[in-house]
């Protein structure tokens, strides 16, 4: 959630303060500049690099614009750092030169900011109506803030994305709606496992770490009498609520909050959990990075004890981070055999998703041999 810290500046000869926002949990600058539309480019960028941060009164289409102008600047880099520094020698190296590399453009693309009034308008020329996105996000607005346009840009994709919501094939063409900060099923392949892989029961289910809840409602059209989806996010719950009541599915999806698995025993349990064992540099990344596997070792060393007799786990995991030299597969083979599972059998699906074919991707040789799997696993 965003931080309630407080960021100062110096304008028109005083000391002023706002309540400063940030999702990621980046601490407010120190150094702050007013900018508006007579600030070049060129300028911005060597502030922003020097660690001063820009509040901007300018029109807002104009910080919008010297945004895009900065992305171009920073993805240049210096010329001199790019040709001293060799190719990377391993797809792990690879992998952690492009998490540096994100986090230094995040670092320096979120000191554009922007007011925001008590009640989340923004008070610049042509701005957009905003309220209502950041209210999905921060709760209800009580103080004048300042928060990055960056973070800003990416509140108003979120509200869009859950207005429109994400047609999933594996239920029917229905749509699913994401909130703020809870993981979009934009990759249908791994939902697609789910709608396809032969069930060992209809009578109940768990679904761990649901999100969205789009995992419980595939279970559940397909027939499955009960499914306990299970979150320990206040966002995920909320939104996995909204959208099981919105397909029409309350009566036979409960949502609980748990920390994995809920009490007693299921005939099928499933999880999905971030597939990438490494440090989320934010709160959003809890998504896509398992610090230390927790969550997928949580699972597996938990799973037995909540299986039914001749029940199953679906256990649906990405093998990139093998190919990143992150997780090798004897590591995860080793994992299930700790907690006492056997492998019944292995269903596969290779990602369609666009960075699986960009090869400008600095990962391209893992993205392109990815597959995403769906271990069913039973105990014994």
């Amino acid at each position: 959630m965003s931080t309630q810290q407080v960021i100062e500046w110096t304008e028109d000869g005083r000391i002023r303060t706002a309540q400063w926002r940030s999702e990621s949990g980046t601490p407010p600058p120190r150094r702050v500049a007013i900018a508006d539309d007579r600030m070049p480019a060129d300028t911005a960028h060597r502030l922003v690099c020097e660690g001063t941060a820009l509040l901007w009164r300018g029109d807002y289409q104009g910080a919008r614009q010297l945004l895009t102008a900065l992305a171009r600047r920073i993805g240049r880099g210096p010329r001199r750092a790019k040709e001293r520094r060799p190719p990377a020698a391993s797809p792990t190296e690879a992998f952690h030169r492009h998490r540096q590399a994100q986090s230094r453009r995040a670092r320096l693309l979120g000191m554009v900011l922007v007011p925001l009034d008590a009640d989340f308008g923004v008070p610049l020329r042509r701005a957009p109506d905003v309220r209502q996105a950041c209210t999905e996000a921060y709760g209800p607005a009580r103080d004048p803030s300042v928060v990055s346009l960056r973070e800003l840009l990416g509140l108003i994709g979120a509200h869009e994305w859950r207005e429109k919501g994400v047609k999933v094939r594996a239920l029917g063409g229905d749509r699913v709606h994401p909130h703020y900060g809870v993981f979009s099923p934009v990759r249908g392949e791994y939902v697609d496992l789910v709608a396809e892989a032969p069930l060992p029961s209809h009578e109940l289910a768990f679904d761990i770490g649901t999100g969205t809840g789009v995992l419980a409602a595939v279970l559940a059209r397909r027939g499955i009498e009960r499914v306990v989806a299970t979150d320990q996010d206040a966002r995920a719950l909320a939104c996995a609520r909204e959208n099981v009541a919105r397909l029409g599915l309350a009566g036979r999806v409960e949502v609980v909050e748990a920390d994995l698995f809920p009490p007693g025993r299921a005939p099928l349990v499933v999880c999905n959990p971030p597939w990438v064992p490494a440090r989320p540099s934010s709160p959003l990344e809890y998504a896509v990075y398992d610090p230390s596997g927790r969550m997928l070792h949580g699972f597996l060393n938990g799973l037995a004890g909540h299986l039914t007799p001749g029940g199953e786990g679906w256990l649906i995991l990405s093998d990139l981070a093998e190919h990143l030299g992150l997780r090798p597969r004897a590591e995860l083979l080793a994992a299930f055999d700790t907690a006492g599972l056997t492998v019944l059998d292995r269903l596969d699906v290779r990602p369609v998703h666009p960075r699986a074919f960009d090869a400008a991707d600095p990962l391209h040789s893992a993205r392109a041999a990815e597959v995403t799997s769906l271990w069913r696993l039973t105990a014994g």
